[in-house]
């Protein structure tokens, strides 16, 4: 590893480091670091600590074996760790003490960030910590997650789990809550009901189902009101196309302080190979079942509907009429066309819907806001 002078009298602020898990270079990032803190006022740093591998080619022994080297560092550069703000951990299998032994030393954090890590399938994280508000999961395998009370932010991207899902313990301040998944058959519904039990005061909501199988269940709002009485933005990644999009309604119907619902609609980089994804246990495409809890439901709060993937359509327009009969205050309708990517280019037609792209010129644009039935056109705005 090569160090590159700086100029001393410069005070140093900010520092961050990302380095592989190798004894000899840890020991000298650890002391350095160590010494900087000792010496600098520092007020943000970061550890970004790499495997020697690709996940891809890990065995379990490797899991056990870097989660072993990791805190064979950690106990070497007990000072280092005790400044830091910000630890990302990469590609580790820790035992169950680990992690709470983690958090103990690193007294500052304030973001934590697992990527392929975990304490055994199926485990418990557990995250006791005075001032961590951020908290990342790519790729693990926790079920449920017992956080700190002041955990503001969280992220879980494609949690591996086909049993009961998720559990939140007490996270009386989680506001923002992004989850990502590609469902599967084995997988069961996620009922946000359950799951938000312990967490009432989510603001801000993404949920991306990565154009396969819906993982959340359409819950009645009765249930589901006292939950998401904060909710002010949502936002529905990658519905698979082709399927009804009318079951997104329930989070109107549960969410009555709702500013602003954002819904994609997009195959994206979907798996195409039949076999595979029979395989891989991947669903065939097919709708949701939901039904209107309230006859004469209105909503007071809704401001902007944002649809990207739209075509004129009775899929997109029955959607749409839907939501302006209740949202009696929209003000906005923002459609976009399909979003695009350069990997999509050959995906299996027979397995993806690939609908032309809508129409561009001001006659049809405008033959559209006349089905669409709106009293005024200015609510619509094309982004194609």
């Amino acid at each position: 590893m090569r160090w590159v002078a700086r100029n001393k009298e410069i005070p140093l602020r900010k520092l961050g480091v990302r380095f592989y898990l190798m004894r000899y270079n840890c020991l000298s990032v650890g002391r350095s670091v160590a010494g900087a803190m000792a010496t600098q006022k520092v007020e943000a740093a970061e550890f970004d600590i790499l495997a020697e591998k690709a996940r891809v080619n890990c065995t379990p022994d490797d899991l056990l074996k870097f989660a072993k080297q990791f805190n064979t560092f950690l106990a070497d550069c007990p000072d280092a760790f005790a400044g830091l703000t910000r630890l990302r951990l990469h590609i580790m299998r820790f035992a169950k003490p680990d992690i709470s032994n983690i958090l103990s030393i690193c007294k500052p954090l304030r973001s934590l960030r697992f990527s392929h890590c975990d304490a055994g399938i199926g485990s418990v994280l557990q995250v006791e910590h005075a001032r961590l508000v951020e908290l990342v999961i790519d790729y693990g395998n926790f079920e449920q997650l017992s956080c700190a009370p002041k955990l503001e932010r969280m992220s879980y991207n494609n949690w591996n789990s086909d049993g009961d899902s998720l559990f939140f313990g007490f996270v009386p301040r989680l506001s923002d809550l992004d989850l990502t998944k590609v469902g599967t058959r084995s997988n069961k519904t996620l009922e946000l009901g359950q799951f938000l039990a312990n967490a009432p005061n989510i603001s801000n909501l993404h949920l991306d189902f990565e154009s396969e199988k819906i993982w959340i269940l359409p819950e009645c709002p009765k249930l589901l009101t006292p939950l998401l009485g904060k909710l002010r933005v949502v936002n529905l990644d990658d519905l698979p196309e082709g399927c009804d999009i009318a079951w997104t309604m329930f989070i109107l119907e549960a969410a009555p302080f709702l500013d602003y619902l954002c819904i994609t609609v997009w195959d994206h980089c979907m798996e195409t190979d039949r076999k595979l994804r029979k395989a891989h246990g991947y669903c065939e495409k097919e709708n949701v079942e939901w039904k209107p809890s309230v006859s004469e439901f209105k909503h007071k709060h809704l401001a902007k509907l944002t649809i990207y993937g739209f075509q004129p359509d009775f899929n997109f327009v029955g959607y749409i009429n839907r939501v302006v009969e209740v949202a009696v205050n929209l003000k906005e309708i923002s459609l976009h066309d399909r979003k695009s990517c350069n990997s999509c280019g050959n995906l299996d037609p027979k397995i993806k819907v690939s609908p032309p792209k809508c129409s561009r010129t001001r006659e049809e644009r405008e033959l559209i806001t006349e089905v669409l039935g709106l009293a005024s056109s200015e609510m619509v705005y094309f982004r194609f």
